[in-house]
């Protein structure tokens, strides 16, 4: 082989070498260079326990800097994220539904999909174990807080108040957030709280630990009539005994609950955010125990909306 066959070999080497290389390079990470918002919730929910502990995995995990945005819930979360003002957030399948369509405390249709779905979410109707408020009927007349403005609770509370045939206007609603609502029942302030969220849900544990509580039904016939006037988003489910230190049965209603993002969020985000959170579920589960739900096999039924391309491509890979 003469010299200059050996520099056309090298050459072609060394192209070849590149193009493998560029083909198996990482997407841009033009994302990593600022600090990437989760939409959480109160301090007192779920929501922003997981968002707390999503946010240091990701961090440590993709050399990035992420970070848990206080919020009054998933109406507010969806809102942080159709504007871009978080990359990733948690939002009820109900108040999904609504953003994707434009409608309740939608003006108009958000830019959102999803990552996954995440778990069910329960509807607490809560009162003091001494209260004398038996069924969700007793509420009207009496101040009950429906959760705070711009919350997927609000919006739960009013269905289901509308369903068991209490006008919402009937009730003194503080409209607080979790953490108000928690500290208002303590004080004897208000008669009970709507709250929506996982089991247990922390603020409500604590509060359970030093004032004994009682979870007022949400019956079977209201969760179908709420159903009945919207699509069907919610289905009937009981509270475990022992929950809240609570020795009865109580039945209820759960919605679903999402892992939401923009719609042009940056795949390679996207895709290794889900591989942080599918990975490291089983250390925040130990903090946060809703996440011990996550299951990758239903993590892709997001109806009403579609996953996000990064989203696929990960689920893809996974259940290969």
């Amino acid at each position: 082989m003469t010299r200059m066959m050996r520099r056309v070999l090298a050459l072609l080497l060394c192209l070849a070498a590149a193009v493998g290389l560029a083909a198996c390079a990482p997407a841009d990470r033009g994302w990593a260079d600022r600090t990437q918002a989760i939409a959480g919730g109160g301090v007192s929910g779920v929501y922003y326990a997981f968002g707390e502990h999503f946010a240091k995995a990701l961090s440590r995990d993709l050399g990035a800097r992420f970070e848990v945005q206080q919020t009054a819930g998933s109406v507010d979360n969806l809102e942080r994220i159709g504007s871009g003002r978080a990359v990733l957030g948690f939002a009820q399948g109900d108040a999904v539904a609504d953003a994707v369509a434009g409608t309740g405390a939608f003006p108009e249709s958000l830019p959102i999909v999803a990552a996954a779905r995440l778990y069910d979410e329960y509807v607490h109707i809560v009162v003091r174990a001494d209260s004398p408020v038996r069924e969700i009927a007793a509420l009207s007349g009496r101040r009950v807080s429906l959760g705070a403005p711009g919350s997927g609770v609000e919006g739960v509370a009013r269905r289901i108040l509308s369903a068991a045939d209490v006008d919402p206007a009937a009730v003194d609603n503080p409209a607080l957030g979790l953490s108000d609502s928690i500290a208002a029942l303590r004080r004897r302030e208000i008669d009970a709280f709507f709250w929506v969220g996982g089991l247990p849900t922390p603020g409500i544990e604590t509060l359970a630990a030093d004032t004994p509580i009682r979870l007022l039904s949400v019956p079977p016939a209201v969760v179908d009539a709420v159903n009945a006037a919207h699509a069907g988003a919610y289905r009937q489910a009981d509270f475990p005994i022992g929950a809240y230190g609570i020795d009865a049965s109580t039945v209820t209603m759960t919605v679903p609950n999402y892992l939401v993002t923009r719609a042009d969020a940056p795949e390679g985000l996207v895709h290794d955010a889900l591989a942080v959170l599918f990975d490291e579920r089983a250390t925040m589960a130990t903090a946060v125990p809703v996440v011990a739900l996550l299951d990758r096999r239903q993590a892709i039924f997001t109806d009403p909306i579609p996953l996000h391309v990064g989203a696929v491509r990960y689920y893809r890979q996974t259940h290969g």
